[in-house]
């Protein structure tokens, strides 16, 4: 069985299905998908995913969307390591500190958005840059205190779920100058999460010189 992943190395989406893919320890082939030069609006790839967007996932026959679904399909199916919490409790947290994440700060500044805020609305560029710094510092705020006393990482003794989304938003969130030093604990399990291999491999820098 061949697993493709249609991907963009700077994508955070498809950032957090590479890094889940890796802690799973499945094997997958990448499908370069250039969201910059538009590869998404190809209607190959539309007539699979009529979103167009990345990442998806073709894997069990299946052609699946959007990055959480996608994990959350990988922790059903191969169960090891665990990226969410059995516990319902502990889970419910873990799911919300990731969907501050992918809900909140994400689709804010998302490609679509930022360009709709150039070509629809005329925003120069320093002004949509303050406007994803914002929704970074909105987002992270917020995160820093729900994560606060939290172990190695945020879903806990090991990673899963939450941290999957944190690493991306981090890396955009250091390309945008973004002021990292009011949430230690953020910048903590980044760099704790950073050492391991399945993250490092899912790395943009990692991805872009295969």
């Amino acid at each position: 069985m061949t697993v493709r992943l249609y991907d963009y190395f700077r994508s955070s989406a498809c950032y957090r299905v590479r890094i889940a893919l890796n802690l799973k320890g499945i094997a997958y082939e990448t499908m370069p998908t250039n969201i910059v030069k538009g590869d998404q609006n190809a209607a190959a790839f539309t007539d699979k995913n009529p979103q167009a967007l990345v990442p998806m996932l073709e894997i069990d026959g299946l052609e699946l969307t959007q990055s959480l679904a996608i994990i959350d399909y990988l922790d059903a199916t191969h169960h090891e390591p665990p990226l969410m919490p059995r516990d319902a409790a502990a889970r419910s947290k873990v799911l919300a500190m990731a969907l501050v994440i992918a809900c909140d700060i994400h689709p804010l500044n998302n490609l679509r958005v930022l360009r709709q805020l150039d070509d629809g609305l005329g925003v120069p560029q320093a002004k949509r840059d303050d406007w994803y710094r914002h929704w970074v510092a909105e987002g992270f705020k917020a995160l820093e205190k729900t994560a606060a006393g939290s172990g190695a990482f945020l879903s806990g003794a090991t990673p899963g779920m939450a941290d999957i989304c944190l690493v991306p938003q981090m890396y955009n969130a250091r390309r945008l100058e973004v002021d990292l030093t009011p949430y230690p604990t953020l910048v903590r399990i980044d760099a704790g999460a950073c050492t391991l291999p399945a993250f490092r491999m899912a790395h943009p820098d990692a991805v872009a010189t295969k």
